[in-house]
């Protein structure tokens, strides 16, 4: 049974180093690090919004609209649903009425959560 331990020990000490390699790497080169790199380009330039080459227009400092935060939740409820409906189409047959039944419930608390979706207008584009 520890064998199968050794191996999560494994990939985990090699996670942590990773991790840590990527630190200190950053650390070794940034200017105030070991290393002391110093940069040609003029502040201004490295902190630059780059969008494909092209100037850009205004600040690019904004707020978005909460609209667009919750198009993307509801995005992911729904992609997570088709997600769960995939296998257990296919394993329908083996799951029998009560694979259909929780199936059936699952299917009605995410349509609770669409119509309260709908209800407070967060579908809504405006």
């Amino acid at each position: 049974m520890l064998e199968q331990y050794g191996y999560v020990l494994v990939f985990l000490t090699a996670g942590i180093f990773f991790i840590l390699g990527a630190f200190i790497t950053g650390w070794v080169l940034s200017p105030n690090g070991l290393l002391g790199l110093k940069y040609k380009y003029k502040k201004e330039i490295l902190v630059d919004t780059y969008e494909c080459g092209v100037e850009t227009y205004g600040s690019s400092w904004f707020r978005f609209n909460v609209s667009f935060y919750l198009y993307a939740l509801l995005f992911v409820i729904f992609d997570i649903e088709t997600v769960f409906l995939y296998p257990w189409a296919v394993s329908f047959r083996q799951l029998g009425l009560f694979g259909f039944g929780e199936m059936i419930v699952f299917i009605f608390i995410l349509l609770v959560g669409l119509a309260y979706a709908w209800r407070k207008e967060a579908l809504k584009w405006e």
